[in-house]
């Protein structure tokens, strides 16, 4: 009954909200996130009374499964943008843009917070410092589609935005494997090839690997059914199959392998994409039946937001340089390369803005950092700081940044019920 009282007043919460954020413009994903504050642990959650809130971070990771599940189905969305057609006019342009602003952008924060160590070097060690230049590589896919969705973006920005923000969380992870690998070499005093070279890449090529082979296997079941219901069935089911066999970890020798869930479900999405022929209706479909699913999702991430953070000033102060130099990386990155590749004006002026959202897949690495000791406590806590004023601020950026570029028009006054009455 609490799980289910819970999850209910999480969905009212998100829902009514987004219509306040309507009213003063701002995307429906912002909404969401701050209905999670409110009924959190540090707001409505606080008062103890469970089902109606969440009481505690670890009540909340009772919910866990939730999450992981619709990460699996915005990275199958995603993947859906991979498209041989749509690929042989920006796939070059994407890669090149995808891989620059995500190397630059670690670069130039690097840069900044090392500097900043040798400042404060007691409350800032150089370990933390170098894992956090790559945690900024990392953009939030799911604000990012949710924003595109919402206001039905169309146009040069949006066409090469989502390829790159699949591409970033593949470069995120090489780049944060490495700075990780230097940083227990730092601490131990001691460099493990494996972790830092060889094992990041086996996750990529084996996630890819993975996620083709279940793309194949899901377009020659696919054929057996011709209902629409059956179709959707056996795509819920396969992406579910997916994200469960992406958690699988093991050992061959001294080498840790796994997969990446996102990686795994973008490829699964790529190959069904190409190879189904009613994809694209299927996917429209699959849109609508998972809405519930994200805006818990959101909900959900907003109430896991660590507002605690804001006690420590040496974290907030630290975090906003983070931030800073963050915004500066993703958007002068983003602008050169794509100016480089001779890309459309709006692209070059406006791409790098779209990149700022930064949630799950950087939360993941913080959460991994932590295995450091505390250079690692202090890379979650930045992290957890950093991610609350990036996606409360980050949809919205992206909203006016498409919008500027002419690729969200106005919201019209129209809705379902008054079509229905017309049709009537």
């Amino acid at each position: 009954m609490h799980i289910l009282l819970t999850l209910s007043i999480a969905l009212f919460a998100g829902l009514m909200l987004s219509r306040l954020a309507k009213l003063v413009h701002l995307p429906a994903v912002t909404a969401y996130l701050v209905a999670g504050i409110l009924i959190g642990p540090y707001l409505l959650g606080a008062f103890g009374i469970r089902g109606f809130g969440f009481i505690s971070m670890e009540d909340i990771e009772t919910y866990s499964l939730i999450p992981d599940v619709a990460l699996g189905f915005i990275a199958f969305s995603i993947g859906n943008e991979f498209r041989l057609s749509q690929l042989k006019q920006i796939g070059r342009k994407a890669t090149v843009i995808g891989i620059v602003q995500a190397v630059f952008t670690t670069i130039l924060v690097d840069a900044a917070l090392i500097g900043l160590h040798f400042m404060i070097p007691d409350k800032f060690p150089l370990p933390a410092a170098i894992v956090l230049g790559a945690v900024a590589s990392a953009t939030a896919p799911a604000a990012t589609l949710m924003v595109v969705r919402q206001y039905k973006a169309k146009g040069p920005v949006t066409d090469i935005l989502l390829p790159i923000v699949a591409l970033d969380d593949a470069v995120g992870l090489v780049l944060f494997a490495i700075s990780f690998g230097v940083a227990k070499a730092l601490i131990s005093g001691s460099v493990d090839i494996l972790s830092v070279v060889v094992e990041p890449l086996l996750e990529v090529v084996l996630s890819l690997l993975l996620g083709a082979v279940m793309g194949w296997i899901f377009t020659f079941f696919e054929r057996f059914f011709h209902s629409r219901s059956k179709r959707l069935a056996m795509s819920v089911t396969f992406v579910l199959m997916t994200v469960a066999l992406s958690m699988i970890k093991f050992h061959v020798g001294p080498v840790h392998v796994g997969f990446s869930s996102l990686l795994v479900c973008m490829m699964l999405g790529t190959i069904f994409c190409n190879c189904c022929d009613f994809s694209e209706e299927l996917m429209d479909r699959l849109d609508r039946w998972t809405a519930p699913l994200f805006i818990l999702f959101f909900v959900i991430s907003g109430a896991e937001l660590e507002l605690a953070v804001f006690k420590d000033y040496i974290i907030v102060c630290i975090g906003l340089v983070y931030i800073l130099f963050r915004s500066l990386g993703k958007y002068f990155g983003a602008r050169t390369s794509s100016a480089l590749m001779h890309c459309d004006s709006n692209i070059v002026k406006y791409l790098g803005i779209t990149l700022l959202p930064q949630a799950g897949v950087a939360l993941g690495m913080a959460m991994k950092a932590e295995a450091l000791g505390a250079p690692g406590a202090i890379v979650a806590n930045i992290t957890l700081f950093s991610v609350l004023i990036y996606e409360l601020v980050g949809p919205f950026l992206t909203k006016v940044a498409l919008t500027k570029a002419g690729e969200i028009q106005p919201e019209g006054k129209t809705s379902a019920r008054t079509t229905a009455q017309k049709q009537a």
